[in-house]
């Protein structure tokens, strides 16, 4: 008897879509467009959208781990973002067959203040544990010492001294808040009143002890990722989804976009680990390389009956 779990014909969707129009979808994913108006505009079924979502950010992740390497910078700044999968860690209790992966998700980054490469980001918890994570990739990734700066979050401390030791001058940036505002304003932001800077390790430059430029830079995730859209029902639904968008995202900024400050460069050639500027047919032809070659039609294993 024939196997009758063969893929259908929507699973090789992507492999018959031309090249403009898979273009057209990772430019669309990119830009903040959900996954069903990008099935409406692009024409194509939101199962094709999602696989291809997922062939670009399993292949965002292979290219940044092994492109990214060696990076020669000066002042590298860590923060990060939050976001949801599923529902809010609060409405956890009350929601409705809510996965195990479900509640708050931060997406930590490490910015390279000079030339604007994220250098290595990571997606989790705000524990010790994924700061351990992130703070020892991004020694991995740096070719040479930095000043390193983030914010006041104390997993910070023990994650930078037990990755980098004495060989860092890393400094915090900790910020003093106001009173969080009482309803109507309950979704604005405290104010901040004031900072403090913190040396930790190393002699860091006061002068250069800041988050701007990566705080800069989350603004830039949460306005070009629909998934982190504010009060809306556009959040993520599956933190594999999540991490799959977020690694197509980055992989463009890094390599495709050119900076409005680098003067035409995208932030990879800036920083040395590119030596031209990409195009996302260039993405998607990397993509296309990395997809398993089909078997010869009809080749369908048996099964008993």
């Amino acid at each position: 008897m024939l196997d009758t779990q063969a893929k259908s014909s929507d699973d090789f969707g992507v492999n018959k879509l031309p090249l403009a129009k898979r273009v057209l979808i990772l430019n669309m994913l990119v830009e903040g467009s959900s996954l069903r108006s990008i099935s409406r505009v692009a024409d194509v079924s939101i199962n094709t959208v999602t696989k291809l979502l997922v062939d670009a950010g399993e292949t965002a992740i292979d290219l940044h781990d092994r492109l990214v390497r060696d990076v020669k910078a000066s002042r590298v700044q860590c923060d990060e973002i939050w976001s949801f999968n599923y529902c809010k860690q609060r409405s956890i209790p009350t929601a409705k067959a809510a996965p195990l992966d479900a509640g708050d998700v931060w997406t930590w980054t490490a910015l390279d203040a000079d030339t604007k490469l994220i250098v290595t980001y990571a997606v989790g918890d705000r524990t010790l544990s994924c700061a351990r994570l992130f703070i020892e990739d991004l020694k991995d990734r740096l070719a040479n010492r930095v000043q390193l700066t983030s914010d006041g979050h104390r997993a910070y401390v023990e994650a930078v001294e037990e990755s980098f030791g004495d060989d860092v001058d890393f400094a915090q940036l900790v910020k003093l808040y106001g009173p969080t505002p009482a309803p109507p304003g309950r979704y604005s932001p405290a104010q901040c009143i004031g900072a403090r800077k913190k040396t930790r390790t190393g002699n860091p430059d006061e002068a250069h002890i800041s988050t701007s430029y990566v705080e800069r830079s989350n603004l830039t995730i949460r306005m070009a990722n629909r998934r982190f859209t504010r009060l809306t029902n556009a959040f993520s639904k599956k933190i594999d989804n999540h991490l799959h968008a977020l690694a197509l995202f980055f992989l463009h900024y890094n390599f495709v976009r050119q900076h409005k400050t680098l003067k035409g460069l995208s932030p990879a050639m800036a920083a040395g680990v590119a030596d031209t500027l990409w195009s996302m047919e260039k993405i998607a032809e990397e993509i296309e390389a990395r997809r398993p070659k089909p078997g010869p039609r009809g080749s369908y294993k048996k099964r008993a009956a």
